[in-house]
């Protein structure tokens, strides 16, 4: 019989992006293993665990936040990876391609047509990936010919131990929503702001409806992670790239068990593609200065879904059908049906990815007259049958 691999799993089960690495983690267990898998639910900066220094077993996965976790981990001498990368140390590490990340965001938030875009962030030095996500995101604005906004809050006090929190939420909510607020005010209307991950997003809704901005008519909002909890507490549910932790799981795993084997890891950092960017209605705008098409865009964004045609928009801005289609492609660089099929199928990729409702009820509620004409018109536009797009949400396929 294969021996059985003895796996320390030491990563947080607090935030979407965690739990999605320890399922595909598990998934190459099931596919590839089999391992035994010494686990237990944990915080980001729990410290290390007491059983660790004595541990006999074979390989680690772990998500450093501190030094302490580097010696705990180095001191096994147990072949291991680091899925986090916050700190310098001589553990290879697997994790998200922040280039791309930051680029699905900007590409998103330009498609809507938008020249004015900022960046909210956390204390630089904190937390290498958002230091990275603020870096590239600005690099893809300027190679555009624009200037980026940024928000940066104050570094948060010091812990007991001295040292900040790996938190860079911990500083008071009220002082850091005032700020934001004063922040997103002075800002130029309307734009776009890729927040560095989904709470710093979710922190951004809440200060815009404080500082009496709407969301998205005159500010656009993307994050990252793609936590269904969370972009749906927001108040319009947020915008959020999928880095596809499950996808990285897979592959750390993957490398671990090479590793195990004797076989050397990997010589550089290895950075996977994010799986998509997932559109709900905190970036659903189109920065348009003719009054006219602003509202057909409107009208198609509140009703795609209802089942409207093209004539009704004609209807809805009482002009011309060929006067309306012309002027409408030359400002949104779409055609009005072509538009109708976007608004229906971001709700689509929303349903798909944040519920398990049925083919049959995603078409109703996206407008589709049936779940086949609903499939095809998703594989034409995006190459893939809804059910293989979902499949990789859930299963972290694509390894």
């Amino acid at each position: 019989m294969k021996p059985i691999r003895r796996v320390a799993v030491l990563i947080e089960t607090t935030r979407a992006f965690g739990r999605g690495l320890i399922e595909g983690i598990a998934d190459y267990s099931r596919d590839c293993g089999p391992w035994s898998m010494y686990f237990e639910p944990q915080g980001l900066s729990s410290t290390p665990p007491a059983w660790l220094a004595d541990w006999k077993g074979d390989g680690i996965l772990v998500r450093i936040d501190d030094q302490r976790m580097v010696d705990a981990v180095m001191g096994t001498g147990l072949p291991a990876l680091d899925l986090r990368g916050r700190l310098d140390s001589p553990l290879p590490f697997i994790g998200s391609n922040n280039e791309l990340i930051t680029k699905l965001a900007f590409d998103h938030l330009r498609d809507r047509g938008l020249r004015s875009l900022a960046f909210c962030g956390v204390a630089p030095g904190q937390i290498r990936a958002l230091d990275f996500r603020r870096k590239h995101f600005i690099k893809h604005v300027e190679a555009a010919g624009f200037a980026c906004e940024v928000f940066q809050n104050a570094i948060p006090k010091p812990t007991r131990s001295g040292k900040p929190p790996s938190d860079p939420m911990s500083i008071d909510w009220e002082t850091e929503q005032e700020a934001l607020a004063a922040w997103v005010s002075s800002l130029p209307k309307p734009i776009g702001i890729m927040a560095c991950h989904d709470p710093r997003g979710y922190q951004l809704v809440d200060a815009c409806r404080r500082a009496n901005v709407k969301v998205p008519d005159e500010v656009a909002i993307v994050g990252v992670d793609n936590d269904r909890v969370l972009c749906q507490m927001a108040d319009p549910p947020l915008t959020s790239v999928e880095p596809g932790g499950q996808r990285i799981g897979y592959i750390a795993a993957q490398w671990l068990d090479r590793m195990m084997n004797g076989e050397p890891g990997p010589a550089g950092p290895v950075l996977v593609e994010p799986k998509a960017l997932i559109a709900r209605r905190s970036s659903d705008m189109q920065a348009i200065p003719e009054a006219d098409i602003a509202h057909a865009v409107r009208f198609i964004r509140d009703n795609a879904c209802k089942g409207i045609r093209v004539t009704d928009v004609v209807r809805e801005i009482a002009t011309s059908r060929s006067v309306l289609e012309r002027r409408f492609r030359r400002v949104v660089g779409r055609t009005l049906k072509d538009e109708m099929l976007r608004v229906q199928l971001d709700l689509a990729r929303q349903l798909l990815s944040d519920t398990d409702l049925a083919m049959a009820e995603i078409a109703r509620r996206t407008g589709f007259a049936s779940d086949k004409y609903f499939s095809d018109a998703f594989w034409r536009q995006t190459g893939e049958r809804p059910t293989t797009f979902r499949h990789r949400f859930r299963v972290g396929s694509q390894r």
